[in-house]
């Protein structure tokens, strides 16, 4: 994917580690794609595979917006709206997220942290004295638990406070009520069929985000079910079709999502707000407490039930 070699010019690193992000950065095709083969080469940054599970669910969500149900309900201006949002959120985080993993690559292959160049991407104070910290204790958990309070926070306020998104989109009618139905989900399927996962509620409350991201983690990572994830990342090249897992489903579906890269354009981004939302002033003890382990995971049935209904209720609507 991509090698970084070490000299004397630091200017040289973060030039290379700015073209690597770019070229990452492109879409949520190749986004995942990154955060994945980063995981293979460094499985100690459990956070890299979570997030790529998760991106993953992010293309779902974007090709919905073009498949066969949404178009029937959803004004195009909404659909794009609702696209953009959800790229908007994931090119922020890969940004930010991205030169942190490589700057640990760098420090593992050469035994001396390199974090402090974390400052010239703009990463926040809270992950600079993170990453030290892992640096010293090897502490996975809590480097996974620090790195999902970061991502949340870097998309709350260019995302989620941002006026556009915020009357556009967060508050839009569609929008509210498909979260009041729990219509929404992030999904982690296996090649024997099985979805398992959480019902996403309240998306624009950051400790429901924060809490939702701990328990991904202990999903994602539990030992009963973490080789069967790890089995459909790799057998399943992601497409942002629906129909990636879908496959796997013992009765076959027909594709009713289109592949993610047919579907939308590549959209270029900009930054200019590098504004540091730690900045050494919050208390965060709250968002590293252990979450409650939860009840309901396996989504299978619960998920097939939910998309019945809101396809039912679609027809319902335009008849």
């Amino acid at each position: 994917m991509y090698e970084l070699t070490y000299n004397n010019d630091i200017n040289k690193i973060i030039s290379y580690i700015d073209r690597v992000v770019k070229y990452g950065n492109v879409d949520n095709i190749s986004r995942t794609r990154y955060y994945y083969r980063y995981y293979e080469q460094n499985p100690e940054i459990e956070w890299s595979f979570l997030a790529s599970m998760v991106s993953r669910n992010a293309g779902w969500n974007m090709t919905d917006l073009q498949g066969k149900w949404f178009p029937q309900v959803l004004s195009q201006s909404l659909r794009e709206q609702m696209f953009f949002t959800y790229e908007r959120a994931n090119w922020l985080i890969f940004l930010d997220a991205f030169p942190q993993l490589m700057l640990h690559q760098l420090s593992k292959r050469y035994n001396t942290s390199f974090f402090h160049l974390l400052q010239h991407f703009n990463v926040s104070c809270f992950m600079q004295m993170e990453w030290q910290h892992f640096w010293q204790t090897n502490d996975r958990k809590r480097l996974m638990t620090a790195l999902i309070i970061n991502e949340q926070n870097v998309i709350q306020r260019p995302v989620v406070h941002h006026p556009f998104y915020k009357r556009q989109v967060l508050n839009s009618l569609p929008y509210v009520v498909q979260d009041w139905l729990h219509y929404s989900c992030v999904l982690f399927p296996t090649t024997k069929g099985e979805l398992y996962g959480f019902s996403v509620h309240d998306f624009t409350d950051i400790n429901e985000r924060i809490e939702l991201g701990k328990k991904l983690a202990w999903l994602l990572f539990h030992p009963a079910f973490h080789c069967g994830f790890r089995k459909f990342s790799e057998k399943t090249e992601h497409t942002g079709s629906r129909y990636d897992y879908q496959q796997y489903f013992r009765k076959p579906m027909e594709r009713d999502t289109p592949f993610l890269r047919v579907a939308f354009p590549i959209v270029y981004h900009h930054r200019s707000d590098f504004t540091d939302w730690y900045q050494g002033k919050r208390s965060i003890k709250k968002w590293f407490k252990p979450i409650r382990i939860p009840r309901k995971y396996h989504l299978t049935k619960w998920y097939k039930k939910k998309q019945r209904h809101l396809h039912a209720g679609i027809e319902i609507l335009n008849n």
